[in-house]
């Protein structure tokens, strides 16, 4: 979809129409340099005037509703209730809403954003999954704080980093194992001696092993894409894609 130069990416799932979830690319912006062009993080180094306006190009372009719940991502599993302006970013890597127009927002450059919506459209989140983030628990966290039946919900995996291009150490894939030892099968050893892990495939089986059953998305590599995605790992100094989840 698109709207005004400014480019996103909406689920193709089953939840009802006035539940709301964009996923932006990272062009129609007005960054530049290695933060070209819609960056919307405001922690990255990019100048704080271009931030604030590719903010408002997203949300005239996107009609959102109001400003977003902004977050100041730390990789955990804190998930906070979004019922109305704040501050400052809440610390936390998750949020959920039950109030119509409350827009709820993570930003991603390689880690995997999820949308959360249940069957009858009352409440919606999203939640930022990095590998340190899945292996903590911040699906089953976000899961459990929008309070109802696991299988009553619907998931949408946005884009991130693939499996070709993940590459960590074993100390990664034995924080997963701890936790499921299905987990292995998102895993293959390269010629380095190192693992390639699946973020998508560990966030599916996350999802499972807590009931979710309707799991939609994927397929999305951030660092095989340059024109569209920001990538952490491909770049470094990079600016920041928004998932965002609201009720219209």
């Amino acid at each position: 979809m698109t709207g005004s130069g400014v480019a996103w990416i909406e689920p193709d799932w089953p939840a009802p129409a006035h539940v709301r979830v964009v996923s932006t690319l990272r062009g129609g912006g007005r960054s530049e340099g290695a933060y070209a062009s819609l960056n919307l993080a405001a922690h990255v180094g990019d100048a704080p005037a271009a931030v604030a306006a590719n903010r408002t190009v997203l949300r005239d372009a996107a009609g959102l509703p109001a400003e977003p719940l902004w977050l100041e991502q730390v990789h955990g599993i804190g998930v906070v209730n979004h019922a109305g302006p704040v501050p400052a970013p809440p610390r936390a890597d998750a949020a959920c809403a039950t109030g119509r127009g409350l827009v709820c927002a993570v930003m991603t450059a390689d880690c995997l954003p999820v949308a959360f919506a249940d069957r009858r459209g009352t409440r919606v989140a999203v939640a930022h999954a990095g590998w340190r983030g899945l292996a903590r628990g911040v699906l089953d966290a976000t899961i459990a704080a929008l309070g109802v039946p696991p299988a009553d919900l619907h998931a949408w995996l946005g884009p991130a980093i693939g499996p070709d291009a993940f590459e960590v150490g074993a100390e990664v894939r034995e924080a997963f194992l701890s936790r499921s030892p299905a987990a292995a099968a998102c895993f293959r050893s390269n010629e380095r001696g190192r693992q390639q892990a699946d973020l998508c495939a560990l966030a599916r089986l996350a999802l499972a092993r807590a009931g979710v059953v309707s799991v939609h998305g994927g397929g999305w590599c951030t660092h095989g894409d340059a024109v569209r995605f920001y990538s952490f790992r491909r770049d470094g100094v990079t600016g920041r894609m928004a998932t965002l989840a609201w009720l219209a």
